[in-house]
């Protein structure tokens, strides 16, 4: 991609699981900003450096401790923000999975168009030192368009009925991309190819006998965590890896591997009846592949 693209991927094990789960941030030419998730920073880094083949003329800086990040998201996030800067944050001007540098307060700051809530939104990489004024301003800017502070709970309601995977939980070095539902990240056609192509060059386009399933309980009540049982037509398929209640669905939602040798397809879905053990009572389970929360991520592009 050109500079000032964003591209969310995976690093492979040579068995075609995921180790690694990140955005990459191309900043010019020959130079890049790999984003993980917080705990897994160091794991992520570590596979990079082991990567790298004596002969190529490639560097790796940690600059986690020079950056400082806040996340505005929401319907209202680009007027929000738009009262702060001069910059163009139009559709047109600031498409979705791009970045610029923008002014906000007394810095520069780099707002990168990604969400992992399934809303319009921006990641703002402030420098540490600026990071106070820049909260404080966005903080009084908000007071007029009903700002609200959030935390990692909400954030995995929010993931969850959107259907984002998150590594360690449903992204494992177990667990493919295609398996995982999230095949557009691969490009087979690489130029010099990649680690675990070919493992999975064959899986592309075929009903595989694993594959990531998103369910929504029938009953409003129950709540889910994770590793709840999967039941297809009362035999055990699978166990949830994340789960938890869907307050803009008013159900809970969560989503696990399924299993079957013939396949795991939409039709197979459609047609067999799904149920959630907790606690050894059973529940009743719409299940689909796509997100029950807005499946073709309008609300995110707008």
């Amino acid at each position: 991609v050109a500079p000032g693209r964003i591209v969310y991927t995976h690093m492979l094990n040579r068995r075609g699981g995921i180790e690694a789960d990140v955005t990459v941030n191309r900043l010019a030419e020959d130079r890049f900003m790999v984003v993980s998730s917080a705990m897994f920073q160091p794991r992520d880094r570590a596979w990079i450096e082991r990567h790298i083949a004596p002969e190529d003329h490639v560097f790796v800086t940690d600059v986690t401790a020079g950056w400082s990040v806040l996340a505005v998201q929401g319907p209202r996030s680009r007027a929000l923000l738009q009262s702060l800067t001069d910059a163009d944050l139009s559709n047109d001007a600031f498409p979705f999975a791009s970045s610029r540098e923008i002014d906000l307060g007394f810095g520069r700051v780099l707002a990168n168009r990604l969400t992992f809530v399934g809303e319009l939104g921006w990641e703002l990489y402030i420098p540490t030192e600026l990071v106070q004024d820049i909260y404080d301003r966005i903080l009084a800017a908000g007071a007029g368009f009903d700002l609200r502070h959030a935390g990692y709970h909400a954030l995995e309601h929010l993931r969850l009925e959107r259907g984002y995977r998150e590594f360690s939980l449903d992204l494992t070095p177990d667990d493919t991309p295609y398996e995982a539902g999230l095949g557009f990240t691969v490009k087979l056609d690489k130029p010099g190819g990649f680690i675990g192509r070919d493992a999975v060059v064959g899986q592309r386009g075929k009903a595989l006998d694993k594959r990531m399933v998103l369910f929504r309980l029938e009953d409003p009540e129950p709540v889910l965590h994770k590793d709840e049982l999967i039941r297809m037509n009362g035999k055990i398929v699978g166990y949830l890896r994340s789960g938890a209640y869907s307050f803009t669905l008013g159900h809970a939602v969560g989503m696990g591997y399924v299993r079957h040798s013939e396949g795991v397809t939409a039709q197979l879905l459609a047609s067999n009846q799904f149920e959630i053990e907790i606690a050894n009572e059973c529940f009743r389970a719409q299940a689909s592949l796509q997100a029950f929360f807005d499946p073709t991520g309008e609300r995110t592009r707008g």
